[in-house]
């Protein structure tokens, strides 16, 4: 029976990978809805080749480039609502970037369909709402992230299977060699060459801060249903284990395998089952040894932000979001230093009012005034 997808977030570099995997096995899978931001001749293409039932952009700017006869094409907010609960679809992968990733998911597991997560801010915005959501609606949430989805792995597809710790890997980022005392001389080029893994800009600059694994601890306490305690973090410059369970006899179980996206895309699809994703035998010996240690706090202080997020609670993690999407898009724009990505994510978060996570409202809201706030450091900095 061929599985009928609906992806977000169609153009981005996640979502690039999913077209990948459903063109390598068309006899398995098929994309039913593709969704993104904005057009772009990447989009039309994609729609043209995969000649989906929906086709959906967000933004209503943009030129129209012609679609096959089976392809319904609309615009706008209520085009891209329609894509995240479409309703011939199995599951619907949410590969949209930034806080966004939250209305999807919250839209499409309440319409009942399995959401395959590759979204990092939903959860560590929205946990609370999204696993309610799921709960409520029967939902499967499917975890994408190579961590998350190697946590996933080793738990034998269980999120509520018994551990006592997860231990994520981090690799550090492209500029994880740079003298400390340089780091503030960094251009965006230069975070933007990460060692090992292809992705889009802002989640490459967020690795290189270490923001993203913050995050990703956060995904963990609300995927897995655990405390800040049961989850660590070393750092793995080799990227091939993706992550770590301990067990209570002792036991560690890691999954391990060359960096690619592809393959957590894939098991999200065909779990429990498995088939060639793609990805080339592992070759310990070539490899020689694996190498981990201790996270830098003074390296990484958006890391430690993160944490100090993650131990408050509430809208903290949130309002979190909110300052980096506006202050790594300064960076990248160069209106900002590499180093003063942290200074404007503290600023923010020390100035902005706290309380709990609240409805998805009360999320938006916190989301914007933390943009709004980073901006007017953000500007002082470019002064």
């Amino acid at each position: 029976m061929i599985k009928k997808i609906s992806l977000l977030g169609c153009t981005g570099s996640v979502g690039r990978q999913v077209v990948e995997v459903v063109k390598r096995y068309p006899d398995r899978f098929r994309i039913v809805a593709l969704a993104a931001n904005e057009g772009g001749r990447l989009f039309f293409e994609q729609a043209k080749e995969l000649a989906p039932e929906f086709a959906a952009l967000r933004s209503n700017r943009g030129e129209d480039l012609p679609l096959p006869a089976v392809t319904r094409f609309e615009r706008g907010e209520q085009a891209f609502e329609e894509a995240c609960a479409y309703p011939s679809a199995d599951v619907v992968f949410v590969a949209v970037s930034g806080f966004a990733g939250l209305k999807a998911a919250l839209l499409a597991l309440s319409a009942g369909k399995d959401v395959a997560l590759a979204n990092k801010e939903c959860l560590v915005a929205g946990g609370h709402l999204v696993n309610a959501a799921a709960a409520k609606a029967g939902a499967k949430i499917l975890p994408v992230d190579s961590e998350h989805s190697a946590v996933w792995q080793a738990l034998g597809f269980d999120r509520r299977a018994p551990f006592e710790k997860i231990i994520l890997t981090a690799s550090g980022g492209a500029l994880r060699d740079v003298p400390k005392e340089k780091l503030s001389q960094m251009t965006a080029k230069e975070a933007l060459a990460h060692p090992t893994w292809k992705m889009g800009d802002k989640i490459t600059v967020d690795c290189a801060t270490m923001l993203n694994k913050g995050y990703e601890v956060m995904e963990a306490m609300s995927l897995y249903g655990v405390p800040l305690e049961k989850v660590g973090v070393v750092m793995h410059r080799e990227s091939i284990v993706h992550s770590m369970v301990a067990f209570a006899d002792g036991a560690v179980l890691a999954q391990m395998s060359y960096p690619s996206m592809e393959l957590p895309i894939q098991i999200a699809l065909t779990y429990p089952e498995r088939i060639y994703a793609g990805v080339p035998a592992l070759d310990l010996a070539k490899l020689g040894a694996l190498h981990f240690s201790e996270p830098d706090p003074e390296r990484y202080p958006c890391f430690s932000l993160a944490l100090a997020c993650a131990r408050e609670g509430g809208d903290a993690p949130c309002t979190l979001i909110g300052a980096g999407e506006a202050a790594v898009r300064a960076f990248l724009r160069g209106q900002i230093k590499f180093t003063q990505i942290a200074q404007i994510l503290e600023s923010t978060l020390c100035r902005a009012p706290r309380g709990a996570a609240g409805d998805y409202a009360h999320l938006c809201e916190t989301e914007a005034r933390a943009r709004e706030t980073a901006e007017t450091f953000i500007s002082r900095y470019g002064d």
